[in-house]
Parts: C-alpha cells; structure tokens; sequence
C-alpha cells in the first residue's frame, strides 16, 4: 500500500511484548482468560443496567457507556496480541494499523470525557439534589453521551491523520504489541518533534483538563458528604464515589506515563500499556459491582435471587 510517493511500507510486524519463546503459551492462556472476563464482565454489566428498571438513571447510564468503552478497547487491542502469542501472526497491513490506531485513541479519549461526565454527573447527585432531576434529564444525558463520543471522534481524526501523514519507508517493525502513536513515530522517515510537541500538548491538554475538572468536582463533593449528618448517608455517597475515583486514578496514571513522554523507548512503556488496555478494562466491572450495593442487588436480581429489603 503506497501512501503519497514516500511511503513503501506496505504492512507493519508487531513486536509485541518480550518475553521468552517458552512463555508463549502462558501468556496466552493468561491474556485470554483476561480477555475473556473483560467482556463478560462489562457486557454482564450493560445487560443489568438495560434489563433492571431500577438502575435506569443518569449514574447506571453513564456506567452501560463506560462498559461498552471497555470491551471495545480491550478488543480492539487484545485478539491481536493473542494471535502474537500463539501463532505468531505479528503482521498487520499499512491499513490495518491506521484502524487500530485510530480506534485507541477514539475509544481512549470518548473515555477520558466521559469520566470526567462521571464526576459531573456525581457532583450534581450529591451538591445539588434538589435540582438533579431536572438538570440530568434523559435528554440531557443522551446529548452528553453522543457529546464524548464525538468529541474522541475528532480527537483521533487529528491524531492519526497527524501521525500517518508521515511518510514510512521502513522498517516497519513495531516496537509495541499495537500500533501507537510513541512506537509509529519512532518508525517514520522524517523529523518528528511537531508530531512529538502536538501529541504531548493535544493529549496532556485534554488529560490535564480533564483531570482538573474531576478533581474540583470531587472537592465539591468531598465538601458536601462531609455536611452529611447521618453515618451510613455519608458512607453511602463516599462508597459510591470511591469506585469512580478509582477507576479515574487507575486510568489516567499509565496514560500519563505513556504520552507525556512521547518519544521515550523504555521496556516499561509496554508493561504500563498492558495495563491500561487489558487490565484497566477488566478493573472497571469488578470495582463498580463490589463497592455498588444497588448493583449487586441487581446483580442478584438478574439471577433470579430474590433480595429481602429491610423494614
């Protein structure tokens, strides 16, 4: 596949993750079984949330988002990656990289806003109760939601038009178990320090901005569930926001490591982004169900447990 008349790379050969021949078939195994609770667990989630009246409310909608985010990002990376390790099918086409690229960043960057929607979504629940239901109407909350979408959608058209407007002319041997930004700039023939500035000022100034927001929303929150009078009131509010804050924490720290330091080649980078797309996403159903009481019961609910509420 000819890019432009300086492009001869036609396919790309993933490195993948180093490790000796021997532990192939155990990284398999263990990836799979990964992969395999990963979309179980987060389409367990979806399918609770769309069957459980109950749970039909902004906070559960928002969670369906972030699971579908979840399963799509581990698939989009993880298949490749098993194929790697058992068939040693390392090649991916010029175009094939473009896609998977472009899907990272697009489902990565729609999960960055919608955390931050999270917060939002909690700060007003919890600092201003008497209005929630009014401001976070079912419409409201549809309009959010296609918002951070959209908003990774043109995120990732700048990034991967930005990044493959170079031209590669070999070799084509991804560094990298995927194709990402850091690891496809080190394999372009040209200079790349406006691609290294723009991916450390574009991606840090939504990451940043981002964060920011969680944070002085969870000030807010903070300030509001410590005026809680009652015990169980302020241990329920702070349980709730606790698997969130979590799962920001857990998501924006490898991410941080990773692009704000976009032209590093440290071993570590590989490991941190094995966390972030295979573990982060199996992370996320199991702290959201364990620390969420109304889950669980829907949880329980959905199996045909009957739950006894207290008189």
């Amino acid at each position: 596949m000819q890019r432009g008349n300086h492009t001869s790379v036609s396919h790309f050969i993933l490195v993948g993750l180093h490790h000796p021949p021997q532990l192939g078939t155990p990284l398999f195994l263990t990836f799979l079984v990964i992969y395999t609770l990963t979309v179980s667990g987060n389409g367990l989630i979806i399918l609770t949330v769309l069957v459980d009246t109950q749970l039909h409310r902004p906070m559960y909608w928002f969670l369906c988002h972030l699971s579908l985010l979840d399963m799509t990002i581990s698939s989009a990376i993880v298949p490749k990656m098993l194929a790697g390790f058992l068939l040693d099918s390392r090649i991916i086409s010029f175009g094939g990289c473009v896609i998977q690229l472009f899907s990272f960043h697009f489902l990565g960057c729609t999960e960055c806003f919608l955390y931050t929607l999270m917060a939002y979504d909690r700060f007003l629940a919890i600092c201003k109760p008497l209005h929630y239901a009014t401001i976070m109407t079912r419409s409201v909350c549809n309009y959010l939601a296609i918002g951070t979408w959209l908003g990774g959608t043109l995120h990732s058209l700048f990034q991967t038009s930005f990044i493959f407007r170079l031209p590669f002319c070999g070799p084509n041997q991804v560094d990298y178990f995927f194709c990402d930004i850091p690891a496809m700039l080190r394999l372009a023939c040209a200079d790349t320090t406006i691609n290294e500035l723009i991916t450390l000022v574009d991606i840090g100034f939504l990451a940043l901005t981002c964060f920011v927001l969680i944070l002085t929303s969870y000030g807010y929150i903070m300030a509001a569930i410590l005026r809680i009078r009652s015990a169980d009131g302020r241990r329920n509010a702070f349980a709730t926001c606790a698997a969130h804050l979590t799962v920001v924490i857990v998501y924006y720290v490898p991410c941080t490591f990773i692009y704000l330091r976009p032209g590093s080649q440290e071993p570590l980078d590989g490991v941190v982004a094995v966390f972030y797309t295979a573990i982060t996403p199996l992370l996320n159903p199991i702290i959201y169900t364990l620390r969420n009481k109304e889950m669980k019961a829907a949880l329980r609910r959905l199996g045909g447990r009957k739950v006894v509420k207290p008189h």
